[in-house]
């Protein structure tokens, strides 16, 4: 059933008005990080208010603006849409809190431009969720990359802007060349740009539905799917807090997310067998999937071989879906979450090391795990998460994708994950072993002699240990986002 309500719009208002708090908080920066905490908190709540309605199977929506047939600004929270933003959300307070730490810490420049930026970001988080069609989905998507270059280039060096034209040029060329030319298709083929359970193309010429949906997996490339990966390492120059926003909650997450929706609601899994694109797209992120990872492998600094970790990860949940199989997008679908909690975890702890020791990267950091233990706890247990071990929630996504490529019948999926499995464990083990059983250096280690001045700064501990939790969390307890995976398939 579909009911109507105001209940999205809110959602999206509460974090847009928090930005124009901020911004007239300027001069008082307790208030200011309040509004932000206050935002958080208060959007959560009303996302978690929808809960009940979804998971009982009704669907809430609002139409905004009608234009024509078939084309209107729509919110519409479905099972998909919301189990997205509930993570968003939760984790927006997490990161938050993280941030006060962080930039009082360094002392960052323009942080009421930061917090700022950082609440816009969410609300249009918020919407691409919430988005009832193409076109809401398409103009949110858009917002998020011009309300994020200033987060990007925040530092306002050299390198921070060259980041952030690398970062716009990406975003906004590929979905102005590929996603919008897309979106006109669709409206021209099918009549309609609402998603639909059963997808909108009901027959049609198989070259030119072939051409659509190589626009859209193009036009996303918030996704991060090779050859349209390269702005992520580039988009490192920022804070860590905003690393975390891109790399966990509101960026690359709305690229797969908006491929998920693509494949579900707008092709459906039914047509895309017929095309033959599922095993195809399939063996495409595949292939990102592995290369991302042997990249990663050669980065000794920190946030670079996170940032290749997440273009390797990011691909799992496109896998997933593309296999077409119950179990391969059930694990497709989880995995928004699961590496969410753990790869913000990670960032978090990456930021903590840098902000208190002035490390970045990892060849610098034997003994790190005495100094702050509660951080590298924290950031073994996301580990765990990454390299898909029980009882990190990162485990069922793989094996989800893993029965889901034996539904498939393909053996080449099944040995894919198993060498992805293996070079997520050659990637990130080693950090591991370095912070807590390497002594630290006593030659070449420039802050060597500052070890005693090192201690947990409780901003940025109690962030990342409440997200290392939800990962385990989520292991233990698989059913808190299978229950909504069920009102998807």
């Amino acid at each position: 059933m579909v009911i109507h309500s105001f209940k999205p719009l809110i959602a999206l208002g509460i974090s847009a008005i928090a930005a124009a708090c901020i911004l007239l908080s300027r001069k008082r920066p307790n208030l200011r990080e309040f509004w932000s905490i206050l935002a958080g908190a208060a959007g959560f709540l009303v996302v978690l208010s929808m809960t009940p309605d979804v998971l009982a199977g009704d669907t809430l929506e609002l139409v905004i603006m009608r234009f024509a047939p078939g084309l209107s600004m729509t919110l519409r929270v479905d099972a998909l849409g919301l189990m997205f933003a509930l993570t968003a959300s939760f984790l927006w307070i997490l990161t938050t809190i993280y941030s006060i730490g962080y930039m009082r810490a360094l002392n960052e420049h323009a942080q009421t431009r930061y917090y700022a930026c950082f609440a816009g970001t969410v609300s249009a988080a918020m919407g691409a969720a919430f988005s009832g069609n193409l076109l809401t989905l398409y103009l949110f998507y858009e917002l998020i990359t011009m309300i994020t270059y200033p987060l990007v280039s925040h530092k306002e060096t050299a390198d921070a802007y060259a980041g952030g034209k690398k970062y716009v040029t990406y975003l906004l060329g590929t979905s102005k060349a590929f996603l919008l030319p897309a979106v006109v298709l669709t409206y021209i083929i099918a009549g309609t740009l609402e998603f639909s359970r059963d997808g909108v193309f009901h027959g049609g010429d198989p070259a030119l539905l072939t051409a659509v949906y190589v626009l859209f997996i193009a036009g996303f490339a918030k996704a991060a799917i090779m050859p349209f990966h390269n702005w992520l390492p580039s988009a490192m120059v920022a804070p860590t807090p905003v690393s975390a926003l891109l790399h966990a909650v509101a960026v690359v997450k709305v690229g797969v997310f908006s491929i998920l929706r693509v494949i579900l609601y707008v092709f459906g899994t039914g047509m895309l067998k017929t095309l033959g694109l599922g095993m195809l797209t399939a063996y495409c992120v595949s292939f990102t999937i592995i290369a991302a990872s042997v990249i990663a492998l050669s980065k000794d600094n920190l946030k670079a071989r996170l940032a290749y970790s997440t273009i390797s990860q990011l691909s799992y949940i496109v896998l997933g879906a593309a296999l077409l199989t119950p179990s391969g997008i059930t694990g497709g679908i989880i995995h928004i979450t699961n590496h969410a909690f753990a790869k913000i975890t990670l960032f978090f702890c990456a930021g903590s090391v840098y902000a208190v020791a002035h490390k970045s990267n990892i060849s610098e950091m034997a003994g790190i795990g005495r100094k702050l233990p509660w951080t590298m706890t924290a950031f073994s247990i996301a580990v765990l998460g990454m390299i898909g071990a029980p009882p990190a929630g990162g485990f069922a996504t793989k094996w989800y994708i893993a029965v889901g490529s034996m539904e498939a019948g393909s053996m080449a999926i099944l040995l894919v994950l198993l060498a992805s499995t293996v070079l997520n464990a050659a990637y990130f083990l080693p950090i591991v072993y370095t912070a807590f059983f390497r002594g630290p250096k006593e030659a070449g280690d420039h802050h060597g002699g500052h070890h005693e001045e090192i201690k947990e700064n409780p901003y940025m501990a109690v962030p990342l240990v409440v997200s290392a939790i939800g990962s385990l969390a989520l292991g233990f307890y698989p059913d808190i986002l299978l229950g909504f995976v069920r009102r998807i398939l």
